[in-house]
């Protein structure tokens, strides 16, 4: 038995009892449900967690014969870390494995038991390590973590991260991709993983007989074997030990071999994904501007990609010349073009205070990402620069050629992104996971979005981005919903992002908690309608309009469920498509095109969609 997962056995009448007098409650009460943990006690004198509690909930939900709305409000009431799926989708990360990378830059952490920029004690790389960083294991094991803490994984977003992803071998790529969607395919009808943790185990004892150091799932142990390859600010040879305790073992028992797959194997997985119950609703890839050309995009869309992160890191050439960045603007120029051509969503990543740049050269710098219609980013990560111990920038540290912003410059800093940052833009993150202890140098308070977001409060100031404006888990007045545009200008497109808005009438995501003062409307749903300027270089997007993302907004519903107040399930996305349509159509394109997700090439289909070899369309004729 799971040890997440009750005993019934044992303990089954004090669910039962626990879960009939949760279900008489009209409110949540976070006090009041900790001296119900108490009054309940399992037999052995533990309290009963919110895990094993939901997990009975849907064991013994006939026998204690809930209606619908007890058990709506029970499981929303139970569920943990509920902003895990606020915004419409479960998000799963993976990582890929320890690689050599292109890549030379000064401030870049080199742990060698991760992909490059990576640290193993920040959390998503823990969940790798402790998987092999193994595709199927992370993406399975992730969906079961989901499910144990009451949420549904109808929706998956696939985010695939580590080191340079077009730096790997094809083989490899189609192979982790392959395995992302068989774990999705598999997930609550056949669990393998037992049988694949088998033929790791299999690896490690084939490389221990030739004396080969290998990555086992144990953090620790692993922390202690690999502790003399530490590298050091005075040794960036990452590629080097990389080569010597994984590229060439691995090629000595064959991995290589193992880990592949052809294009016909991942078209029949992805095909099976359509109709499954965890399906793909986006795939995302990080990489390099300098690794996008136009047949590595097409790559990308054929592995099923929808969003790419890409480092833009710096818009000046000074600063990504000083911190080895290995590529120029021109080169972010270049592919933010390409992408945007082929529908992709982009999102960058951006760094303030690196080696050679100032608060105000940050600020001016950030401005010319939304100013500069060669870029215009539709979601956005900012990562300001931390001292860490394997990084070279340590000994520019050392020499006091660089110095972290104090906690002031900072919020300056960020506070005018804020401030900068359209309507059109997510920003996702703007302090990177990293754990206190490894920052040398540099910001540590990982709710420093919270203080700038204070202080904007403070200055009277409403942020426009779209996290800020998300429903997430608020109630919604159907009487004030609202269809409004924000058009844009790049350097390839007319760029409409079509928004539905409407005002908040309830702001808990457990209970119902009325709003005490006006908020600004909230976005329930967007779409990105993408209107081509030339023909692009995809001969399949000739004479097309694009839609890039539609997105709906609030807690993740199961497919097919509707709740009166939730976005979801609620008709938007087809409103949406009716919408561009009609712009497509008045702005004389033959074609409206979408670049869809394997797991919803059936929705699309339902309105209307054929499809075609990388996108779905709809004649407009």
């Amino acid at each position: 038995m799971s040890r997440n997962l009750p005993d019934y056995s044992r303990d089954g009448a004090h669910y039962l009892a626990f879960l009939a007098e949760l279900a008489q409650w009209p409110t949540w009460r976070e006090s009041k449900f900790q001296v119900l943990q108490k009054k309940f006690l399992k037999a052995d004198g533990r309290v009963m967690s919110k895990t094993e509690i939901f997990a009975a909930l849907k064991n013994f939900s006939a026998d204690l014969k809930f209606t619908s709305t007890q058990l709506t409000r029970l499981s929303q009431w139970l569920q943990m870390k509920p902003s895990r799926t606020i915004s419409g989708v479960a998000p799963v990360t993976v990582l890929t494995k320890p690689f050599p990378c292109p890549g030379k830059c000064i401030f870049c952490p080199s742990d060698v038991r991760m992909p490059k920029s990576y640290l193993s004690n920040e959390p998503g790389a823990q969940r790798a390590e402790k998987n092999y960083f193994d595709p199927y294991l992370q993406t399975y094991s992730r969906l079961q973590a989901f499910k144990d803490m009451g949420h549904s994984t109808d929706k998956i977003e696939l985010i695939i991260l580590g080191g340079t992803w077009s730096f790997y071998p094809e083989a490899y790529q189609r192979w982790f991709i392959y395995e992302c969607f068989r774990a999705l395919n598999e997930f609550d009808i056949s669990d393998n993983r037992v049988r694949r943790r088998q033929d790791y185990e299999t690896i490690l004892a084939k490389l221990k007989e030739k004396s080969f150091l290998a990555l086992s799932d144990d953090p620790i142990q692993n922390a202690e074997n690999f502790d003399s390859k530490k590298i050091t600010a005075a040794d960036i040879s990452y590629n080097q030990i990389i080569s010597e305790l994984y590229v060439a073992p691995e090629k000595k028992l064959g991995l290589d071999v193992w880990q592949t797959a052809s294009w016909d194997e991942i078209k029949l997985i992805q095909q099976k994904n359509e109709l499954a119950k965890s399906r793909c609703v986006g795939l995302v890839i990080e990489t390099r501007p300098d690794y996008i050309s136009e047949a590595e995009v097409l790559k990308i869309r054929r592995l099923g990609g929808t969003k790419t992160q890409i480092g833009v890191q710096s818009l000046q050439d000074m600063v990504l010349e000083k911190n080895h960045r290995g590529h120029d603007v021109a080169a972010t120029r270049r592919a933010f073009k390409l992408l945007r051509q082929a529908g992709f969503k982009i999102h960058a990543h951006w760094m303030p205070n690196l080696y050679g740049s100032s608060v105000t050269a940050d600020i001016q710098d950030y401005q010319k990402l939304f100013a500069d219609p060669d870029f215009k980013p539709d979601e956005l990560k900012i990562y300001p620069c931390s001292l860490l111990e394997s990084a070279e920038l340590m000994q520019f540290y050392q020499a006091g050629l660089w110095r972290p912003y104090s906690e002031i410059e900072l919020l300056e800093v960020l506070s005018e992104c804020f401030k900068l940052t359209p309507p059109f833009c997510r920003l996702t993150r703007v302090i990177r996971d990293i754990p206190s202890p490894d920052i040398v140098a540099g910001n540590k308070k990982t709710n420093f979005r919270q203080i700038v977001q204070d202080q904007l409060t403070i200055d009277q100031f409403q942020v426009q981005d779209i996290r800020a404006r998300e429903i997430r888990g608020a109630h919604y007045d159907s009487e004030t919903v609202k269809l409004s545009v924000v058009t844009y200008d790049t350097s390839v497109s007319q760029e409409q992002f079509l928004q539905i808005t409407a005002l908040v009438t309830e702001a808990a995501v457990r209970g119902t908690k009325p709003l005490t003062k006006p908020t600004p409307p909230k976005l329930l749903a967007f779409l990105r309608l993408s209107l081509p300027k030339n023909p692009s270089f995809v001969p399949e997007l000739a004479d097309a309009a694009i839609i890039r993302e539609i997105h709906v907004y609030g807690q993740v519903s199961p497919l097919g469920e509707r709740t009166a107040w939730k976005a979801q399930h609620g008709g938007f996305g087809t409103q949406l498509i009716a919408e561009a349509k009609r712009r497509a159509s008045e702005a004389s394109f033959k074609k409206l095109a979408v670049i869809s997700a394997v797991g919803t090439r059936e929705y699309y289909r339902s309105r209307g969609f054929s499809d075609g070899e990388l996108y779905q369309h709809l004649n407009l004729e």
